[in-house]
């Protein structure tokens, strides 16, 4: 595969994944800063930040119809919903003959939605039925990928690109809730229970959740779900086994002179989260996060290094 190819379709999978956090985190957020009163809303806004990882001028930040104005609309800041969309977009139209009519069809339908939207009042009145159509836009497109295109090295790009960016993203989530965190014991206030369903349903995860430990709420049973459930798609355990997956087919069917390195790195992250423990995890819950951020970055780097801008001489030698 040209590693052009490999490179959009491994980006358009990125940044549909990253317009579809950054939706959910939103459609989550506002609903319960509706229900809070101005000081817990204050720190609601400052998580919700610190967590898509954006930077914004103070006075976005501290009025929530700029802020969420800004990360839905504002096609010039590269971290909104649209900016994002438009970036998928145009890793698809580069790797047109490369995915189905189908795929084409559905990401150019959520772009034109959103363009539209941004200039729509109804907007205004009911933004969560935006974000809900964004999230479903975005579903539809990855269940239309995997009925529609064949599961070969190209859908394996895409595989990583989507599970690296919700690896990453899920990560970022757990260590901006969980800074300061020391307790191990039932959350007992009101607001903290709503803080952390609100977290868990930033990850769509309160009903899986529920399953598994019941609706009693215990921060390092969050901690566990999220981060070393192997069943949940939003875990970052199950991202790092689908990625690891798609990197071992990726090296098998391609010549790639380094493609050895990536497949050791992926199985490195799979280890460090198949052997994790949430109780030595959540003595240090931050440094956990940062050693698993740097290997998504260390993953990515590989990635790119090995199929995208590999030097000449490593073709030639091949």
């Amino acid at each position: 595969m040209l590693s052009r190819v490999a490179d959009s379709l491994y980006w358009m999978s990125r940044y549909l994944e990253r317009a579809e956090h950054t939706a959910r985190l939103l459609d989550v957020n506002l609903h319960q800063l509706l229900e809070q009163a101005s000081a817990p809303a204050d720190r609601r806004i400052a998580r919700l930040i610190a967590s898509l990882r954006v930077t914004l001028p103070a006075a976005i930040a501290e009025d929530p119809y700029a802020l969420t104005s800004t990360l839905t609309f504002d096609a010039a800041n590269p971290d909104s919903i649209v900016a994002a969309i438009a970036t998928a977009r145009e890793n698809a139209r580069q790797v047109r003959e490369q995915i189905s009519s189908e795929m084409w069809e559905q990401i150019n339908r959520l772009y034109l939605h959103v363009r539209r939207a941004g200039s729509d009042a109804d907007w205004r009145s009911e933004p969560q039925q935006f974000y809900i159509a964004v999230k479903e836009g975005a579903h539809l497109f990855q269940g239309i990928t995997d009925a529609t295109m064949s599961h070969d090295e190209g859908w394996q790009f895409i595989q990583v690109g989507r599970f690296m960016e919700r690896a990453s993203a899920t990560a970022a989530l757990l260590n901006v809730h969980f800074a300061g965190e020391q307790s191990n014991t039932l959350v007992s206030t009101s607001l903290e229970y709503l803080d952390w369903v609100g977290m868990l349903k930033s990850c769509t995860a309160f009903e899986a959740y529920c399953k598994v430990y019941t609706a009693e709420i215990h921060p390092e049973r969050i901690a566990e779900f999220l981060l070393l459930n192997a069943e949940f798609p939003r875990s970052v355990r199950f991202a790092a086994d689908a990625v690891q997956r798609a990197l071992h087919v990726i090296a098998r069917t391609t010549s790639a002179r380094n493609a050895g390195r990536v497949d050791r790195l992926a199985g490195r992250l799979r280890a460090t989260l198949d052997y994790g423990q949430v109780d030595e995890i959540m003595l240090d819950m931050q440094s956990y996060i940062e050693q698993l951020q740097r290997q998504f970055a260390q993953i990515h780097s590989a990635v790119n290094n090995t199929y995208v801008s590999y030097p000449a001489d490593s073709v030639i030698g091949a």
